[in-house]
């Protein structure tokens, strides 16, 4: 691809109707002021522009847009009836044996109780095994720790996101 060309899917977005695009934004990460941000960056030279923007926004979240952007997201063993993104992303989880997805319940419930919110991890090409191992784990930590952990997994599922958003044809 030349520089001076734009893959097809982020051209599109780039023209997209506002209130269009928020959705579509909102449907990548459930936070208004993420998306926000993204809309009045538009449009993008290319999609490294939008991944950065994305970068920065998530950045620059607080607690509550973070709050925000976590309830968007189904628990770890269970994606939401019907949504193909959940399910796909989940998809480590989808041969898991009874007794772990139990035993992930199990972990979520306590992390949630813990923290206030869902386990949020980046499960694209994770197994059910690694994301048992990283919520148990992650129960240790602080709850500022936490937030900043949470943090970084949201950027990296936006990314791949907003990747199958602009980068399809």
């Amino acid at each position: 691809m030349t520089s001076t060309s734009m893959p097809p899917g982020l051209a599109r977005f780039n023209a997209l109707e506002e209130h269009a695009a928020f959705t579509a934004l909102h449907e990548v990460c459930a936070s208004t002021a993420w998306a926000k941000r993204l809309l009045a960056a538009r449009p993008y030279a290319a999609c490294q522009a939008l991944y950065d923007a994305s970068d920065a926004a998530m950045a620059e979240l607080t607690a509550g847009d973070l709050a925000e952007a976590m309830a968007g997201h189904p628990p770890i063993g269970r994606p939401k009836p019907g949504d193909p993104t959940s399910a796909r992303e989940q998809s480590g989880m989808a041969g898991a044996s009874e007794a772990l997805k139990a035993e992930m319940l199990e972990l979520n419930l306590a992390y949630q109780e813990k923290f206030g919110h869902v386990f949020l991890i980046c499960a694209t090409g994770r197994t059910g095994e690694q994301m048992r191992d990283a919520v148990r784990e992650r129960l240790g930590n602080t709850p500022e720790r936490e937030r900043e952990i949470v943090r970084t997994e949201l950027g990296k599922i936006n990314r791949i996101r907003l990747a199958r958003l602009v980068e399809e044809d």
